[in-house]
């Protein structure tokens, strides 16, 4: 009885979660008639005619590339930043390890509407508005604080004396670190790529703000542009909707093994 309503709550808690997937996946696939009325709950008959107006009426295919573009740079930049970073602070011996880390913290904790303006007027300034290298270097930015605390704390995790060893070998600190450290950093370095990536995929403001063309357009701004003069296109939105979601699924479910050892890295002691 036990496992069963173990079993049972954890149905209800995937179903909580998977409810608005889900309803977008109806949605998608309803006919047009059918999308403003309950019931029918499941279309009947199931059209495809959403999913190809959003690749015939619209640029999309151009713009879920600029996400991915964007979403990839971005996420390589800052792991390439954050880990060097989080290496220093957690195998070598610095003062003011906790300054550096609160105050890496901090620029977190600024929210986007207070920023986006001053980013705005520099972005302009250097000529970089509506392109996609306003985009990277700015989610690089915000994403590097959250990049370089989950990293620190899993380096932190590797015992100090692999590091040692490689230095008694003649390895450089930066050899040991790409050599020795680095991939036995694989599972944190997962975790926090996907927590990055995701970030940049989903990021709606600074993309509306900093864009203007499809050319630099992403998936969110573009969604949101979808609405006409005088209707809704919900089919189109939820069949978008739907797309852009698979491949962070995807993602999420080919990294599954190394982001539960990289968000669980430390929590338990041998």
């Amino acid at each position: 009885m036990k496992r069963a309503g173990f079993y049972l709550l954890l149905a209800l808690v995937a179903l909580y979660c998977l409810g608005p997937f889900l309803w977008q996946l109806i949605t998608s696939l309803k006919p047009a008639a059918e999308l403003t009325h309950l019931p029918p709950l499941l279309p009947a008959p199931p059209t495809g005619t959403h999913y190809v107006a959003i690749f015939e009426g619209y640029p999309f295919l151009r713009i879920i590339a600029n996400s991915a573009i964007v979403a990839a740079a971005s996420t390589l930049l800052a792991l390439a930043v954050g880990s060097l970073a989080a290496f220093a602070l957690a195998q070598l011996r610095m003062r003011g390890t906790m300054v550096l880390l609160t105050f890496a913290l901090g620029i977190s904790m600024f929210p986007p509407i207070a920023t986006v303006s001053p980013l705005y007027l520099l972005i302009r300034a250097a000529h970089m508005r509506d392109t996609l290298w306003a985009l990277i270097m700015t989610y690089t930015t915000f994403a590097l604080p959250l990049a370089i605390w989950v990293l620190t704390s899993f380096f932190r995790g590797i015992p100090r004396e692999i590091y040692l060893a490689a230095r008694v070998d003649g390895c450089t600190a930066l050899q040991a670190f790409y050599k020795v450290i680095l991939p036995l950093a694989a599972p944190g370095l997962a975790a926090t790529g996907i927590l990055v990536f995701i970030f940049a995929w989903n990021e709606f403001l600074y993309a509306l703000t900093f864009t203007a063309t499809t050319a630099s357009r992403t998936i969110p701004v573009g969604i949101a542009l979808f609405p006409g003069l005088h209707e809704v296109p919900w089919g189109e939105i939820a069949a978008a909707s739907v797309v852009v979601t698979i491949p962070v699924v995807v993602l999420a479910f080919a990294f599954q093994r190394r982001i539960v050892e990289g968000l669980t890295a430390g929590a338990v002691k041998g």
